[in-house]
């Protein structure tokens, strides 16, 4: 009977130990997929590359007056 105890105990143990914890990379991939990062990127930077292209007509617009 001892036996059957003293395998159940380390059992336990693995049981009851906690994951380990995840790195920053992994929790926002997570919470994050990966084309949405990729996705949200690129339209900022076509986005303010177009409000500078925008900003950029007026600034010349406004010196031929």
């Amino acid at each position: 009977m001892s036996t059957t105890a003293e395998q159940a105990v380390p059992e336990q143990q693995e049981q009851q130990q906690e994951p380990a914890p995840l790195t920053i990379r992994e929790r926002f991939e997570n919470k994050f997929p990966r084309g949405l990062i990729i996705r949200l990127i690129a339209y900022l930077f076509v986005g303010h590359l177009f409000a500078f292209f925008v900003y950029l007509l007026f600034v010349l617009g406004g010196q031929n007056q």
